[in-house]
C-alpha cells in the first residue's frame, strides 16, 4: 500500500538549505551515524571526542528536520553489537547519554520533539533506563517531530522480541501483527535511510522496516554532517521514483487520477 505523504517543501522558511528544491519530503528519515571514531582518530583525539562532536551533528540534524518539516527522525545511537567495543568507549557513550538526558531533553521539549528510545533496556543500568523512560514521558505530547534514538538496538533483536510478544499473546504471526509489535510501531516505515562515513551496509538497523526505504550513502563522517549534507541527501531522494512493486506507468496513472479527483 502506498502512503501518500503530505506536504511539499514549505515556502518561505529561511533556514531551509538552498540546495533543496520543491518536492515531496521524506516523512521519516533514518540515519546510521557512522564515522565518529575515524573523525577523532584523524585529529589524534580519543574516540569519545568524536562521539561528543557527533552529538552536536545530531542536534543540527534535528533542527534542520524541524525547519523543513520532516516528521520522523530515527537514529542508530548504540547497537547491540557495540558492547564489544573497548570498555572506555562504551563507558564514554553511557556518560554522553546521561549528559544528553540532563541537558538536551528540556531543549527538545521546548522544540516540540517527542522522544522514543527503541532498544533492549535489560543491559542498561537502572539509572539510565529510568532516565530514558522519564524523557519519553516528559515529551509524549509533543507533535512537531518524533525522534527515535535507537539505543542498544538491533534489527534481529527487534524481530525476535516482537515474535515472542505475539506468541505470548496467542496471536497469529502475520506481517501486520509483527509490524504492530516492533519497537518502532508508533511510526511509519522510513522513507529514506542515510548512512554516513562511507560504508555501504545497514548494520542490523531496522531490518524489517526498511524493506522499501531509499538508501543514501555519504562519505562524510558523521561529526561533519550538517544541514547542507542533509539537504543533498533529501535532494537525491526527491529525484527517485518510489514504485512499491508497481510499474512507472501505474504510478503515473495513479498520480494523474489523484490530481483530477
Amino acid at each position: 500500500m502506498i502512503h501518500l505523504r503530505p506536504p511539499l517543501l514549505p515556502k518561505g522558511i529561511t533556514q531551509t538549505p538552498s540546495v533543496l528544491v520543491q518536492g515531496e519530503l521524506p516523512y521519516h528519515i533514518a540515519v546510521v551515524m557512522d564515522g565518529n571514531g575515524r573523525w577523532a582518530k584523524k585529529r589524534h583525539l580519543p574516540r569519545v571526542a568524536g562521539h561528543k562532536r557527533g552529538v552536536d551533528a545530531l542536534k543540527q540534524t534535528v533542527q534542520a528536520c524541524l525547519d523543513i518539516g520532516v516528521k520522523v527522525l530515527s537514529v542508530f545511537a548504540f547497537s547491540s553489537e557495540n558492547w564489544n567495543r573497548p570498555q572506555e568507549e562504551v563507558s564514554g557513550l553511557m556518560d554522553l547519554l546521561g549528559l544528553a538526558l540532563t541537558h538536551e531533553v528540556p531543549k527538545l521539549q521546548k522544540q516540540g520533539v517527542q522522544l522514543h528510545f527503541p532498544g533492549d533496556r535489560a543491559k542498561l543500568s537502572l539509572r539510565v533506563a529510568n532516565g530514558l523512560a522519564a524523557a519519553e514521558r516528559e515529551t509524549a505530547d509533543n507533535t512537531r517531530l518524533v525522534l527515535n534514538v535507537c539505543f542498544n538496538y538491533g534489527g534481529r533483536w527487534d524481530i525476535c522480541q516482537a515474535t515472542r510478544l505475539i506468541y505470548e499473546k496467542g496471536l497469529p504471526l502475520t506481517e501486520n501483527t509483527l509490524s504492530a509489535h516492533l519497537s518502532l510501531a508508533h511510526v511509519s516505515d522510513p522513507d529514506l535511510l542515510i548512512r554516513t562515513g562511507g560504508e555501504m551496509r545497514i548494520s542490523n538497523f531496522l531490518l524489517w522496516q526498511m524493506a522499501y526505504s531509499e538508501f543514501y550513502f555519504s562519505d562524510v563522517l558523521w561529526p561533519d554532517f550538517d544541514s547542507h549534507e542533509l539537504a543533498v541527501a533529501i535532494s537525491a531522494y526527491q529525484m527517485r521514483e518510489r514504485r512499491f512493486g508497481r510499474t512507472s506507468d501505474q504510478l503515473h496513472i495513479r498520480k494523474h487520477n489523484h490530481q483530477e479527483s
